[in-house]
């Protein structure tokens, strides 16, 4: 069987049920919660010893991984705009050749990354912040004429708030218009989910404080090393 076939059976399953994970509602606000997307094929099957937030140093041993390392942070609040303190945030995504560590994905001929983490959990901080240290994930076939670009899965819970489901993505990819997860969600959506590239001195105070010392990012990459923001909005339950 080969890698695009695979694929498009297991994203095709989702995709057949996209209308019914997706709210087409028309967002007034920010508060509102954000719309539900796919959770995907490549969800982990396997529990890790390492699944922290620092998916570049997989394990005691930091290795080089390929790709361009980011910093990823957001903060997550409820309709009311409070925030949701020790929500667990977890992320899972492919690595820079867009291969996920999955058995669904062993027929894709690109390499895997060894040293990268590929999946990560973190608690939302007092102010509902989560941070995570990781890498742009690769594009890759979804099918003859879909290629997915770059994202990030993501699921947000806590007890007392309706569970998320999202991914996020990076503006300025060439596959963001043509990708049909994407593009099925309303406009203002797309705006919520699609991160600006952005950097530490432009990161307010305290998280900058944080990024930096939480993930021991040296001097010399400090001017260097992109930082993508996306915020989330979950519903607190009556």
């Amino acid at each position: 069987m080969s890698m695009q076939i695979s694929r498009r059976k297991i994203l095709g399953l989702g995709l057949a049920s996209l209308g019914t994970l997706i709210t087409r509602k028309a967002l007034a606000a920010d508060v509102s919660p954000n719309a539900q997307q796919p959770e995907g094929p490549f969800y982990p099957t396997r529990n890790r010893k390492d699944k922290d937030n620092n998916l570049v140093k997989s394990g005691k041993q930091s290795r080089a991984v390929r790709g361009e390392k980011i910093l990823f942070w957001g903060r997550v609040v409820d309709q009311n705009d409070k925030p949701v303190v020790n929500a667990l945030v977890e992320i899972w995504q492919a690595c820079e050749s867009g291969r996920y560590d999955h058995p669904e994905d062993a027929d894709d001929a690109r390499p895997l990354d060894p040293n990268f983490q590929y999946w990560g959990l973190c608690h939302t901080d007092a102010e509902g912040n989560y941070l995570f240290y990781t890498i742009v994930p690769g594009n890759y076939p979804a099918a003859a004429d879909w290629v997915r670009p770059s994202h990030i899965h993501m699921h947000v819970q806590r007890l007392g708030y309706a569970e998320l489901t999202t991914q996020a993505y990076f503006a300025g990819n060439p596959y963001n218009g043509g990708d049909k997860i994407l593009s099925a969600l309303p406009t203002e959506e797309q705006r919520r989910c699609t991160m600006e590239r952005g950097g530490l001195e432009k990161t307010e105070g305290a998280v900058r404080t944080k990024l930096i010392s939480d993930f021991e990012i040296a001097a010399q990459d400090q001017k260097k090393i992109a930082v993508y923001q996306y915020d989330l909005t979950i519903k607190k339950l009556v």
